[in-house]
């Protein structure tokens, strides 16, 4: 990259952190060994960092999604994990992906649209809670490339708030109430809710110990110490088993968590938990 070019970059992410503008996407393909072209609409967000769909990140996810599954994609932004999850499921399978940011869930339904014929994927336009309701959604950026919900207008997401509010669905009970969910096996949920993940984790809890789904999520860097603990107690206590890993490739690092003090050893990392 040239300085000239260099310099107009970081112009545009700085306007793009101040003054609010709506991103449209420009359209990539990969060849993705097995399944042939797969689309990928890439956000024209500068903020938002370049993402690709790669045979290592279908592999992942076929470890744990098997054709004909049913897994949930929760905080799936534009669809970078959406479309891999969906590949692993199959047209037979089915993939529900949430996001509560109505920016990036246009984003994430032209991928699904792209992609049609390979996946099949139930997208909403909301976030996992407790309850159902609206919420307030806010970012530290007027993009709005990240942020979170809040019940409350002023919040620690940012100051940069939507003028509209965003709909939080309670998982278990929208489960129970589709057909189309309850027929098929949830063997996997994804979480990445911008360093609330133990927050979901909390909301969707009972969803866990009935449907006994593998589960990744983010531990993020500003979770305290007592939170590690806690969410360790928690998933261990319904028996499951807690992992450091490296990403989503194939060939990530896999490292068992023994003791809830395993979970300070990274400052930042995601975590694969498997139910026993």
């Amino acid at each position: 990259m040239g300085l000239i070019q260099y310099i107009k970059k970081k112009i545009e992410k700085s306007k793009a952190k101040r003054v609010f503008k709506k991103y449209g996407y420009a359209v990539k393909e990969f060849d993705v060994a097995g399944f042939g072209i797969v689309k990928f609409a890439q956000w024209q967000n500068p903020l938002e960092q370049e993402k690709q769909v790669t045979a290592s990140q279908v592999n992942f996810f076929k470890k744990f999604i098997k054709p004909g599954d049913f897994a949930i994609d929760i905080g799936a932004h534009t669809g970078d994990t959406t479309i891999p999850m969906g590949l692993a499921a199959g047209s037979n399978g089915l993939v529900f992906a949430l996001d509560p940011n109505p920016y990036i869930f246009e984003i994430l339904t032209a991928n699904i649209n792209l992609n049609k014929n390979q996946v099949n994927i139930h997208a909403l336009n909301a976030a996992a809670t407790k309850e159902d309701g609206t919420f307030f959604y806010a970012s530290s950026e007027a993009s709005f490339n990240n942020g979170g919900i809040s019940t409350e207008q002023k919040n620690e997401h940012g100051k940069f708030v939507m003028q509209q509010k965003v709909k939080g669905i309670n998982l278990l009970q929208y489960i129970n109430n589709h057909v189309e969910f309850k027929e098929k096996k949830l063997s996997f949920i994804k979480i990445d809710t911008e360093g609330h993940d133990v927050i979901v984790i909390q909301s969707i809890f009972d969803l866990l110990k009935s449907k006994r789904p593998v589960l990744v999520f983010e531990c993020f860097e500003k979770l305290s110490e007592q939170d590690r603990f806690d969410v360790f107690k928690a998933l261990t206590t319904i028996q499951y088993r807690l992992h450091y890993f490296s990403g989503f490739e194939e060939n990530a690092t896999i490292i068992e968590l023994n003791t809830k003090e395993d979970m300070l050893k990274w400052k930042h990392f995601d975590v694969l938990a498997k139910p026993l």
